[in-house]
């Protein structure tokens, strides 16, 4: 077709938007409307939340429940519905650094930008939640070296994924050990670092002044990183602003709001019907069905 010009996959768009001088604010989604919410919203990437995304699917904590293939699921069923950049939350890669390399290999075919691999212990924990541990180092930095690996098997075949590196090391071992493992899954060929849960404004610093590539804050409302302004993140050097329970919280309060007026007859704060078929995609389904006769909302009989 002249004047054709093929959307950028995934991974590349991803890679242009961290070249930006910018923090980017990211809302996490949990679930495939979640997500077409967020780019609705013109926000610009998204990341799936594995805390939200358990509790959405399975009713249960982040604490390991889900497995690789619902995960995975999970993960096509948002990319389908989504134009904009999606980072999949790959856990600890489900197993060994084989699994590791499986796990980045159906993240990338499932139509994901990026996969975050992380070094806690197998079943992984919220990382604002009591009980985390990591694995040593060794074991940490083959999680990665496979990440990347499969990534360069990959572009073999014109596919991409970026490696998003996280580590929980802060909370057992302290930051100094954090960074020197975020230091060296950027030597292993990691993209983007996550040093999970600095405790201050000082030692958030401390992380993005250490480390290169870009880097990731995670904000949870009520955990133990400050919960600073956009303005303010950019300013220490995050390229993303991660908030993973935000939409998850507000739905749940939402709900929950609603289910205790509703036996008085009572439903306030819901969306109009308008609006909520349009945002699902009702009208544009319409649009476009006119052009079958099969598919078009005509009188059967006519």
């Amino acid at each position: 077709m002249v004047g054709f010009m093929p959307k950028a996959n995934p991974a590349t768009r991803l890679r242009k938007l961290l070249e930006q001088d910018k923090c980017h604010v990211m809302p996490c989604c949990f679930d495939a409307l979640s997500a077409k919410l967020i780019a609705q919203e013109g926000y610009e990437l998204t990341f799936m939340s594995g805390f939200a995304a358990s509790a959405s699917r399975i009713g249960a904590p982040d604490l390991g429940l889900m497995s690789y293939s619902e995960v995975l699921d999970q993960a096509r069923n948002i990319t389908g519905a989504i134009d904009i950049p999606l980072i999949g939350d790959g856990d600890t890669g489900y197993g060994n650094a084989m699994n590791v390399r499986r796990t980045v290999d159906g993240f990338a075919r499932a139509g994901c930008a990026s996969v975050m691999i992380e070094d806690q212990l197998s079943p992984k924990r919220c990382g604002h939640t009591p009980g985390k541990a990591v694995v040593g180092r060794e074991e940490a930095f083959d999680r990665i070296r496979a990440a990347a690996d499969q990534r360069e098997e990959l572009r073999e075949e014109g596919l991409d994924i970026l490696i998003l590196a996280r580590t929980d090391a802060r909370h057992e071992h302290g930051l100094a050990e954090a960074i020197e493992r975020a230091a060296k899954f950027a030597e292993l060929g990691a993209d983007i670092l996550f040093v999970e849960a600095p405790k201050s404004e000082a030692e958030m610093r401390e992380v993005c002044q250490s480390l290169p590539l870009p880097k990731m804050a995670n904000i949870v409302e009520g955990g133990e990183t400050p919960d600073l302004p956009n303005a303010a993140l950019h300013d220490i050097g995050y390229s993303i602003a991660a908030y993973p329970l935000s939409l998850m919280a507000a739905a749940m309060q939402a709900m929950v709001a609603t289910l205790k007026t509703m036996g008085d007859d009572r439903r306030e704060g819901i969306m109009d019907f308008m609006e909520l078929r349009k945002r699902i995609g009702f009208e544009d389904y319409y649009e476009k069905s006119e052009q079958y006769a099969s598919s078009s909302r005509t009188d059967p009989a006519g």
